[in-house]
């Protein structure tokens, strides 16, 4: 059995922890609208969406990371297993012209491009979509937009009517994550958020009451327990979405 086939023994797909990977490939519609194309349209709707706490991605429940963006087609940067000892489609280039492209690996092309949404969260598929279609929301000149207005130039979206088909839809679109690494805890988002929002605030805390006495860093240790409230998720705390204190 070959390394990788091993690891996918003892590692599920798309889950680390609570932690869970989700990746899709919806095709877009192949059609030009007043002028531009379908992909286009969806490229620049992906580009103007608000970031940090304004993003419509803020208000998806346990959403630890996400991105979208438009898959024109596939690349490569160089020959597979090609160095400069040994090279053959260069040596198959003394013989021919013809022979040496013959020795090329064949490019694959896309029949369509597509709308890529990859994103970690914590919990359950089911939930996180169904949060997506529920809570996804934000303001684009002046209208306020949802979730259908990113994917509605995707391939047969058309069907997709409430959340049960939206959770369909993105399933029959999804890749496997058959290698996912989780790059923050396994705790839930709130946890996350408020840990960093303690993090913070102890530094500034510790800053600010260099050199006290004992007696007189108790009593501002006691009035900033009361003040950050560590066992109270809800606040205060960060907001999802932000970068920065």
């Amino acid at each position: 059995m070959g390394f990788m086939n091993t690891l996918n023994v003892f590692l599920k797909p798309n889950k680390s922890g609570n932690a869970t990977a989700l990746t899709t490939l919806c095709p877009i519609i192949n059609r030009i609208v007043d002028g531009k194309s379908s992909a286009d349209i969806t490229r620049e709707r992906c580009l103007r969406l608000p970031i940090h706490e304004e993003s419509p991605l803020a208000k998806v429940p346990n959403t630890y990371l996400a991105r979208l963006f438009v898959l024109d087609n596939v690349f490569y940067e160089s020959l597979p297993g090609s160095d400069s000892i040994f090279n053959f489609s260069e040596i198959t280039s003394i013989i021919s012209e013809k022979a040496r492209l013959g020795a090329l690996p064949q490019k694959d092309q896309l029949k369509s491009k597509y709308l890529v949404f990859s994103s970690n969260f914590h919990g359950d598929l089911d939930a996180y979509l169904r949060g997506m279609w529920d809570k996804w929301s934000y303001n684009d000149r002046g209208q306020q937009r949802d979730v259908r207005y990113i994917w509605e130039n995707c391939v047969a979206f058309e069907g997709v009517t409430d959340s049960n088909s939206f959770i369909s839809y993105m399933k029959r679109c999804q890749l496997n994550s058959a290698l996912f690494f989780n790059g923050s805890t396994d705790d839930s988002l709130q946890e996350q958020l408020k840990a960093l929002y303690l993090k913070q605030e102890f530094s500034k805390f510790a800053a600010a009451n260099q050199g006290k006495s004992a007696a007189d860093l108790q009593q501002a240790y006691r009035a900033f327990i009361e003040q950050v409230q560590p066992s109270n998720l809800s606040g205060p705390s960060w907001v999802p979405g932000q970068c920065k204190p």
